[in-house]
């Protein structure tokens, strides 16, 4: 079960999901993973990073390779 706060996060992610989704399964999980970097408050960064490790419910596919990349790019920095 998500708390409040997730399912918020999760619902705004899948929303941007739904918008890059018509660039494609090669494109669009670059895309959203930027946008969330470039736009998103560090601490909402930081909630979905949580979300994810807690087994990432509710998030749609596209979104959840947005998120594990936006992981793998917070570690290598």
């Amino acid at each position: 079960m998500l708390d409040r706060s997730s399912d918020k996060l999760v619902h705004m992610a899948n929303q941007i999901g739904k918008f890059f989704a018509s660039q494609g399964a090669e494109t669009a999980p670059v895309a959203i993973a930027e946008h969330l970097r470039k736009f998103w408050d560090p601490r909402m960064r930081a909630g979905i990073l949580s979300h994810l490790e807690a087994g990432g419910a509710g998030l749609d596919p596209l979104v959840r390779q947005a998120v594990e990349r936006l992981r793998e790019t917070a570690a290598a920095r």
